[in-house]
């Protein structure tokens, strides 16, 4: 499967199986429940073509405190059982994504934990960044660089050949026992630059169509999304801006970051390069607790469909569910005993099914054809096709005006869509128009 040809299904195992946040390191088969009957007819239904699982790996908690990248979570369950989901998964046809948490470690990392026994004497003292005259929360007495301020969680030195080894023969491993297709890298925008080229290399070696994901902020994604580091990062920016654009009513705001990062002027960013695009995820509060109005759902998700990148949708959201950050994420990442299905589902499936038929979605360009503050046209056109994506937030019918007279086909509708100088759109609506130029 070619990347950019991805529609991802995000799902953060720890909290859809009912773990118990704190490792209490009692066996238990619960990563099975991703395939019970339920989900995977869920998925199907959907028509996803690619599984994302968050840390599936031995760790203190959250799973991103990492204490052991070979054994898989007492909590999810055993090597076999994480073997037996990924191989259903690819018997159904879907490819499995695992997140690589790379930049940093739990402090019951067995390497790290060998720093604080044998100091200045272990082995391992240069896989961290150690200040042995220093000190921190844990009054170890001595210092180590973190993620972000976070003593729990202890930097990992990538520029160290020995520990790029052992990451890479990590991956290696989780390649030959798992099958994966990919991996999302935590705190891509952490990691050091070198090692993101020598991993480029070395999993591209094994296979070219290996999906490099790394998870970024802000700033120029070109600096870590190109042709010798990682094939998709994070589109942060269009996530802000996608559901700030709803609630401010002002779709001037997401149609300048389209334009600015896929338009056809030379100073476009990522023209031809396909981030991630996202609504909602692990990280951040569900996207139907943010959106002032629900009836808005469908028309974000359509918008988040017809934009340029690789479209995600994070499980529980595709069914409207709500969720808050707490202190912990817990309330982001819950317990799901089965899933549901309701309108909303039956739309993102459609729209699934629309961008494995129209590769206008997928590989064409990008022209901003009408805006207002309350409406917006944009084209994605490839191959003598295209296809408008027209939105309309105000409370009352709207006629966008165009400056075209050819009429098209509503993809929603099968029925031919007349356009007499302008796009009727009935109130808070959404259509994709598809036109055929020669």
């Amino acid at each position: 499967m070619k990347v950019v040809e991805r529609n991802i299904y995000q799902i953060y195992p720890l909290g859809a199986v009912g773990a118990p946040f704190e490792n209490d390191f009692k066996l238990e088969h619960r990563i099975l429940h991703l395939i019970s009957p339920e989900w995977l007819k869920h998925y199907k239904k959907l028509r996803v073509n690619t599984i994302l699982l968050n840390p599936v790996f031995q760790s203190t908690s959250h799973g991103y405190n990492t204490i052991d990248f070979h054994t898989v979570d007492q909590r999810l369950g055993t090597v076999e059982d994480l073997q037996l989901v990924c191989q259903t998964l690819h018997n159904q046809d879907l490819h499995v994504l695992f997140d690589g948490v790379f930049n940093h470690v739990g402090r019951d990392f067995s390497q790290f934990q060998d720093v604080l026994k044998r100091r200045r004497l272990s082995e391992y003292k240069d896989w961290f960044m150690i200040d042995f005259d220093g000190n921190n929360s844990y009054d170890d007495h001595l210092r180590y660089e973190n993620w972000e301020g976070h003593d729990e969680l202890v930097r990992l030195n990538l520029k160290n050949p020995k520990v790029r080894e052992f990451i890479f023969d990590v991956i290696d491993e989780w390649i030959d026992l798992y099958h994966i297709d990919g991996l999302r890298l935590d705190v891509a925008y952490c990691l050091d630059q070198d090692f993101l080229r020598y991993l480029h290399h070395h999993v591209k070696q094994k296979n070219r169509h290996f999906f490099l994901l790394g998870e970024t902020l802000h700033g120029d994604y070109n600096q870590w999304m190109n042709n010798n580091m990682l094939d998709s990062v994070t589109n942060y920016e269009c996530y802000k801006g996608l559901h700030s654009s709803f609630n401010t009513r002002n779709f001037f705001e997401i149609m300048y970051s389209f334009n600015r990062q896929f338009g056809k002027e030379p100073w476009c960013l990522y023209t031809g390069k396909h981030p991630l695009s996202f609504v909602d995820n692990h990280d951040v509060n569900r996207i139907a607790s943010i959106l002032e109005k629900k009836e808005w759902l469908p028309l974000i998700y359509a918008m988040l469909y017809a934009m340029p990148g690789i479209p995600s949708v994070y499980y529980g959201s595709e069914w409207g569910i709500e969720g808050v950050k707490n202190y912990n994420d817990t309330s982001l990442r819950p317990y799901i005993k089965k899933p549901e299905w309701n309108e909303l589902c039956d739309l993102i499936s459609v729209l699934n099914r629309m961008r494995h038929l129209h590769l206008e979605l997928v590989y064409g360009d990008y022209t901003q054809i009408a805006l207002s503050n309350l409406y917006c046209i944009f084209e994605r056109a490839y191959q003598g096709k295209a296809i408008w994506a027209c939105f309309n937030i105000k409370d009352e019918p709207m006629d966008i005006p165009v400056n075209s007279t050819k009429d098209g086909i509503n993809l929603f509708t099968d029925e031919v869509e007349k356009i007499p100088g302008f796009v009727h759109m009935e109130p808070n609506s959404f259509k994709f128009i598809f036109f055929r130029y020669f």
